[in-house]
C-alpha cells in the first residue's frame, strides 16, 4: 500500500512539474492570438505597430516550435531539489547531447536526412505506406536530424537530468579533479548517460511511436465516446492530482491529431488552435480539441452547482453563503479554477462526484462537439483574443447552451442536496461549523489532535514553512498553476486542514500520504518563490 502511495504522490510530483513549460504556452495563445490578428486583419505591411505585432507573433510561435526544449529545461528545474539553476542546464545540455547522439547513431546506421525521404525509402523497397510511416519518425530540430518525439524528448531529458542533479549535485572528487565535482560532475555525467540513452531511443522508440499511432486511431475511431471518456476521466483524476497526465498528450502530441497549417505541421489540439489563431487563412478552430467542453462546466455548469448550494442554503445563512459561493464562481469563470466547489461536493458526497458529476462534465465535452462550438480558449481572461478574430469563432450554440448547461447542473444538484441532505455550506447550524468550502484532504480524512500552528504574526510564506513542520520537515517544493505541491518527512508536523483554510488562505488541501497540495490558485507561483526564499534564508 505504500508503495502505491509513493508511486502515486511521484506522479502528482511529475504532474505539477509538467504545468511549469505549460505556462509558457498561456502567452503562445495571446501572442499568437493577438499578434496574427494585427498583422493579419487590421495593420497594413510596412507600418511600425505591423512589426512590433510580427515580432510578437514571432515569439509565440518560436515558444512552439522549441517546445521539447522548454519541457526539458523546466522539469529539470522543477524537479531538482538542489541547484537547481544547474540542475536546468543539464536538462539544456542534456536534450542538445541526446537528439545529436541520436543524429549520429542514426547516421551510423545508415539514415540521413534524404535517405528518410518517401522516394528514396520506396527506391529502397519500402511500400508507399511503410514509407510514409517510417518519414514521420524523423524531424529537423534546431538544425539537426533527429527523431519526430516531439514533447517526450523533452520529458525524458528532464527526468534524467533532474535525476543525475538531485543524484551528484553534491558529488566530491579528490583534489587533483576537485574542479569537476559537484554541479559540473553533473554536467559531465548527463554528456555520458545521453550515450546508452540515444542508442537505447533508436531501437525502442520506433515500437512507442507505433503505440501512440495506435492510440491516436482509437482516439479518432471512437468518435463521440473517446470524447465522453476522456471529459469523465479528468474529473475523476481531479481529485488525484494527476488529470494533467491524460491531457498533456492529446493537447501537445501527435495523440491529439496532426494538421498542417501555412506549410507548418501542428501537433496536438492545442498547438493546431494556436496554429490556426496565427493563420491568415484559416476560417475557424478545430472542433474536436477535448477543451472547449469546459466552456460548459465552467460558465454555466459549476456556477449552476453553486446556486443550488445558495437556494438549498437555510435563508439566514445565504448571505454568507453567496460571500463565498459568488467570489468562486467568478475566479472560476475568469482563469478556470473550479477545485473549491468540486472539492466542496467531493467531499460531502464523493459517489455523486464520481457517479453524477464527472460524467455529466464528460456529456458537456460531447455536447459541445456535437454543436461544432470552434472556439479558442474556455475561461473569459484566455478568450480574449477571439475579440480580435471573431470571423473565427464559430460559438453561435453557446447561446442556448449555456443556460441549458446551468438549469440542468442547477436542478440536478438541488434535487441531490435535498434527496440526500447533503451538508453543503449553508445547511449546516452554527454548532455544526462555520459556512465555508471544504476540500479534498476531508474526503479522505480529517486528521485528529493537535497539530503545530502557524503563527499569525508571520509573513505567509513563513507561515507556510511553520505549517509544515518547518524546513528540516520539507524535502521538496513545486507548484503547478493552481497548487502548491510539497513533499514532507513527517506528516504528522502538518498543520490541520482548518489551519490552512482559516489562517494561512488556503482554498482547499489535497493530502496523499507525504505529498501534499495546497490550492491557491493562480498566485501560487510567486508565493511558491517566496515560500523558497524562506527555505533558502533559513
Amino acid at each position: 500500500m505504500n508503495n502505491k502511495k509513493s508511486i502515486r504522490g511521484k506522479l502528482q510530483t511529475f504532474s505539477g512539474a509538467m504545468m511549469v513549460p505549460v505556462i509558457l504556452l498561456v502567452i503562445v495563445g495571446f501572442y499568437v492570438g493577438v499578434g496574427s490578428a494585427f498583422t493579419n486583419y487590421i495593420l497594413p505591411k510596412g507600418n511600425i505597430l505591423y512589426a512590433i505585432f510580427d515580432i510578437i507573433t514571432g515569439i509565440g510561435f518560436m515558444i512552439m516550435r522549441y517546445l521539447p526544449l522548454w519541457f526539458a529545461v523546466g522539469i529539470a528545474f522543477t524537479l531538482s531539489k538542489k541547484e537547481k539553476g544547474w540542475g536546468a542546464l543539464a536538462g539544456l545540455f542534456l536534450f542538445f547531447a541526446y537528439i545529436t547522439a541520436i543524429s549520429k547513431f542514426a547516421g551510423y546506421m545508415g539514415w540521413t536526412e534524404s535517405s528518410v525521404t518517401v522516394d528514396n525509402l520506396i527506391k529502397a523497397g519500402y511500400t508507399q505506406e511503410k514509407a510514409m510511416n517510417f518519414n514521420s519518425l524523423w524531424t529537423n530540430f534546431a538544425g539537426i536530424f533527429t527523431f519526430d518525439m516531439g514533447i517526450f524528448s523533452g520529458i525524458i531529458c528532464g527526468l534524467v537530468a533532474a535525476w543525475a542533479n538531485n543524484r551528484w549535485c553534491e558529488k566530491e572528487l579528490p583534489m587533483l579533479f576537485s574542479f569537476f565535482s559537484g554541479a559540473k560532475y553533473v554536467i559531465i555525467m548527463v554528456s555520458l548517460l545521453a550515450v546508452p540513452l540515444s542508442i537505447i531511443t533508436y531501437y525502442v522508440w520506433p515500437i512507442i511511436a507505433s503505440l501512440l499511432q495506435y492510440l491516436t486511431n482509437f482516439i479518432t475511431s471512437t468518435g463521440l465516446f473517446g470524447t465522453f471518456v476522456f471529459g469523465t476521466l479528468d474529473k475523476m483524476l481531479l481529485p488525484f492530482g494527476i488529470h494533467h497526465l491524460i491531457a498533456f498528450p492529446i493537447e501537445y502530441t501527435r495523440v491529439g491529431g496532426t494538421m498542417m497549417i501555412d506549410g507548418t505541421l501542428f501537433e496536438g489540439v492545442r498547438n493546431i488552435i494556436n496554429g490556426q489563431a496565427g493563420s491568415a487563412g484559416a476560417t475557424g478552430y478545430i472542433t474536436r480539441n477535448f477543451t472547449t467542453g469546459r466552456i460548459l462546466f465552467q460558465l454555466a455548469g459549476i456556477p449552476g452547482v453553486g446556486a443550488a448550494m445558495y437556494f438549498t442554503a437555510k435563508k439566514e445563512n445565504r448571505k454568507k453563503v453567496l460571500s463565498i459561493v459568488l467570489p468562486a464562481v467568478l475566479t472560476l469563470m475568469l482563469v478556470g479554477i473550479s477545485e473549491p466547489i468540486e472539492y466542496t461536493f467531493l467531499f460531502i458526497a464523493p459517489a455523486l462526484y464520481f457517479a453524477v458529476y464527472a460524467p455529466l462534465c464528460g456529456l458537456c465535452y460531447v455536447i459541445a462537439e456535437l454543436a461544432n462550438v470552434s472556439i479558442n480558449g474556455n475561461a473569459l481572461f484566455f478568450m480574449i483574443p477571439n475579440l480580435l478574430q471573431p470571423q473565427k469563432v464559430h460559438a453561435m450554440a453557446l447561446i442556448y447552451l449555456l443556460p441549458l448547461t446551468f438549469a440542468v447542473y442547477f436542478f440536478v444538484f438541488k434535487f441531490l442536496i435535498e434527496k440526500f441532505n447533503l451538508k453543503t455550506p449553508g445547511r449546516q447550524s452554527d454548532e455544526e461549523g462555520d459556512i465555508k468550502f471544504m476540500s479534498k484532504k476531508e474526503y479522505n480524512e480529517i486528521k485528529k489532535g493537535e497539530k503545530s500552528k502557524a503563527d499569525n504574526k508571520n509573513k505567509l510564506p513563513e507561515a507556510i514553512v511553520e505549517a509544515f513542520g518547518g524546513a528540516s520537515n520539507i524535502e521538496e517544493v513545486t507548484c503547478c498553476a493552481t497548487r502548491l505541491r510539497v513533499t514532507v518527512k513527517d506528516v504528522a508536523l502538518v498543520a490541520d486542514e482548518k489551519v490552512w483554510k482559516n489562517d494561512l488562505e488556503a482554498l482547499g488541501v489535497v493530502r496523499n500520504n507525504k505529498y501534499f497540495q495546497i490550492i491557491y490558485g493562480t498566485r501560487v507561483t510567486t508565493l511558491t518563490t517566496k515560500v523558497k526564499d524562506v527555505l533558502e534564508n533559513i
